[in-house]
């Protein structure tokens, strides 16, 4: 089908997609055949129209370079204020030191953080003294510049350790014939190209070698590598690599931007550009049309939104004329950031999410005004001040778009954040609902549950779990994920208590938590929503392994608008038995008041002083018995969302048999 014609054709769908009502009642896939297929960007865009389409380097302009005084004076006060700071701050530190050893400790013990956090130290000094060199263009920060460029190009690797191991000499020190390209590589060429382009020739005052010794490392580094080999699992172009993850937009952006903003020859440029293109198409193709991120909300920032910035920015070097934002996967892709967040910076997080993620508000706002999504620039706009500007992210680029957007932004940032009533997101990978009491408000109960199966890229074994809020709080939870190490992506991760089934708001039956695997998956889920209720059922007893004896565990998550959150479960045995048990993760503090009768009290979020939410939670104390467990949080990561403790509320069986019909109901 000619592209014209093709855009109209999804353009059409998504009208359609936007103003149709859902049936109240919904086979877990059946949106599936009803979406139209991603597009092939490739196909669309092969290397001689791409030489046609694309600005010469020369005549692009994406932001205002260091030349354009006018346009860095417009800035606003608070914005010139913060970026003064920051190089301020910068310009005093001194530049820290990545010696051998501290890059082994990965080989040698499992940290990862000590080595990432110093690496990523010197590339945000860079960012913080560009910002404000141009800022002011009087020199202060160049030499400051150029000692952090000439350290970064010093630097053996721009890979960090836990991903070396895609050199043939493995994880221990980097093999500098052998440059590998992963996110810290491909983001450091990035970074270089962007100081490159802003700075214009200043760094030539410094010395007319800093510049030319930058385009070489990003050549060396990245681009070439990039454009010579197809053996990167995260390209996509191998059968063994499986489905491509966030990896695969969030490189593949900044080699775009690197292409883009450095490449000097024409057809290298458009050759670059087109395999980019093929690469996105790994990542597109079997993308789930309902735009769901399997990896979780956390990582929405890095894939849906890394792929939107190279569809921006494709645009932009095209002066228009590649635009791909009618396409509906790529539109729900977007959505996906709003249809997935509780109220504030709660989200319900599904795989390795953090369960707070902010919101970069200048991204979100122009995806949405891409996407023509008067909700997802909603999202963006909503709470947006020039204090929370990303200038402080790892990508230079998001920075200065940030920063020539704001005006733009600044002028919607009254509008309140999207809260949608109901959300049904049906693709086997995801399988997730969510709904609230009412439309646009935290008040009352929320609740969310999904199905899909244990083998997600950042996957927990957590088929069926269920987390409830009630007015903005915490009352179940999912975890979330601890700091990683070598272990996270490690054939034992699933020994780490916070992927395991025993740790969500899941049964343990018979001793045996849920197995990882495509095949440990929810069946026969149905979705029904109405302005009285919302409900998933599925059946997971295929998540557990045989030990466990069951046939069949259907569970039942039902919000009663107004009312109470029922989790309603009926499970068939091979034999009967009374070693099965609820397991239910909360932060609050629990109290039986009488039996069968827990008391929640939730004050997780409350530091303004409110009083805390109350919620009871009932079940039947003739089949069931309540033990209340301390979790205690030693993970960095964790603390800062949960605090030092959670507790894990175990419902046993009191007695043995081979059926158990159990319901656990949540009031105020």
């Amino acid at each position: 089908m000619p592209t014209t014609r093709r855009r109209l054709f999804v353009l059409i769908v998504a009208t359609v997609a936007l103003l149709s009502v859902p049936s109240a009642t919904q086979q877990a896939n059946s949106a599936q055949s009803q979406r139209p297929s991603p597009p092939v960007l490739s196909g669309d865009w092969p290397v001689a129209r791409l030489r046609e389409v694309l600005l010469a380097r020369s005549a692009w302009k994406p932001v205002p370079s260091i030349d354009d005084r006018e346009k860095w004076a417009a800035l606003s006060p608070a914005l010139k204020t913060r970026i003064t700071k920051d190089g301020e701050r910068a310009v005093k530190q001194a530049i820290p030191a990545l010696p051998a050893t501290q890059f082994l400790e990965y080989a040698r013990n499992g940290n990862r953080s000590r080595f990432e956090d110093v690496m990523f130290r010197r590339r945000t000094r860079l960012h913080a003294l560009v910002l404000a060199e141009c800022l002011e263009d009087a020199g202060r920060f160049l030499d400051g510049i150029a000692d952090t460029v000439w350290a970064i190009a010093e630097e053996s690797s721009w890979t960090v350790p836990a991903h070396q191991g895609a050199q043939k000499a493995k994880v221990g020190l980097p093999d500098t014939d052998e440059p590998i390209v992963d996110l810290f590589s491909a983001q450091t060429a990035h970074s270089f190209a962007w100081t490159l382009y802003l700075l214009s020739d200043r760094l030539d005052k410094v010395s007319p070698l800093v510049r030319p010794r930058m385009a070489r490392e990003i050549e060396r580094r990245v681009l070439g590598p990039y454009l010579s080999r197809d053996d990167f699992g995260w390209m996509g172009f191998s059968k063994r690599a499986g489905r491509p993850n966030n990896w695969n937009p969030w490189i593949n952006s900044n080699v775009l931007a690197a292409t883009l903003l450095v490449e000097a020859t024409d057809a290298r440029r458009a050759e670059l550009v087109h395999k980019v293109l093929r690469s996105l198409d790994k990542f597109l193709g079997p993308y789930p049309k309902d735009g769901s991120c399997d990896e979780g909300p956390a990582y929405w920032g890095r894939a849906g939104a890394s792929l939107f910035e190279s569809l921006e920015l494709l645009q932009s070097a095209s002066a228009g004329r590649i635009n791909e934002f009618a396409d509906t996967v790529i539109a729900n892709m977007g959505r996906f950031a709003y249809r997935v967040r509780i109220g504030g910076d709660w989200v319900v997080d599904v795989g390795d999410s953090d369960p707070h993620v902010g919101v970069d508000h200048g991204l979100v706002y122009r995806y949405g005004v891409s996407i023509g999504d008067p909700l997802l620039r909603s999202l963006g706009a909503s709470g947006a001040s020039e204090a929370n500007v990303e200038l402080n992210d790892r990508s230079i680029g998001r920075a200065v778009f940030a920063l020539f957007g704001w005006d733009d932004l600044a002028k919607q940032r009254s509008t309140p954040a999207p809260l949608p009533r109901d959300v049904w997101l049906p693709s086997e990978d995801m399988q997730l609902m969510a709904a609230r009491d009412r439309d646009g408000s935290t008040g009352g109960f929320y609740v969310a549950a999904w199905g899909a199966h244990n083998d997600q890229s950042h996957n927990h074994n957590d088929v069926g779990n269920v987390i409830v809020f009630v007015d903005g709080e915490p009352v179940l939870i999912d975890v979330g994920r601890p700091v990683y190490t070598s272990q996270t992506f490690s054939n034992r991760r699933y020994e780490i208590w916070e992927m395991q089934s025993a740790f969500h708001n899941l049964p343990t039956v018979n001793g045996a938590m849920q197995m990882a695997g495509r095949k440990a998956a929810a069946r026969d889920v149905t979705y029904a929503a109405s302005d009285a209720s919302a409900e998933l059922q599925m059946d997971i007893a295929p998540a557990y392994p045989a030990s466990a004896g069951l046939t069949s565990w259907v569970r039942r998550v039902r919000l009663n608008r107004g009312r109470d959150v029922t989790i309603a479960d009926r499970a068939t045995l091979g034999r009967p038995s009374r070693d099965v048990a609820l397991n239910l993760m909360t932060p609050c503090d629990v109290h039986e008041d009488s039996p069968g009768v827990l008391r929640l009290t939730c004050a997780n979020s409350k530091a303004a002083g409110g009083a805390p939410v109350v919620v009871a939670a009932r079940f039947d104390p003739k089949t069931q018995s309540a033990t209340v467990e301390p979790v205690a949080v030693d993970d960095m990561q964790l603390k800062r969302a949960w605090g030092d403790r959670l507790n894990r509320v175990v419902l046993a069986a009191r007695d043995s048999r081979d059926t158990f019909a159990w319901t656990l109901v949540l009031s105020k």
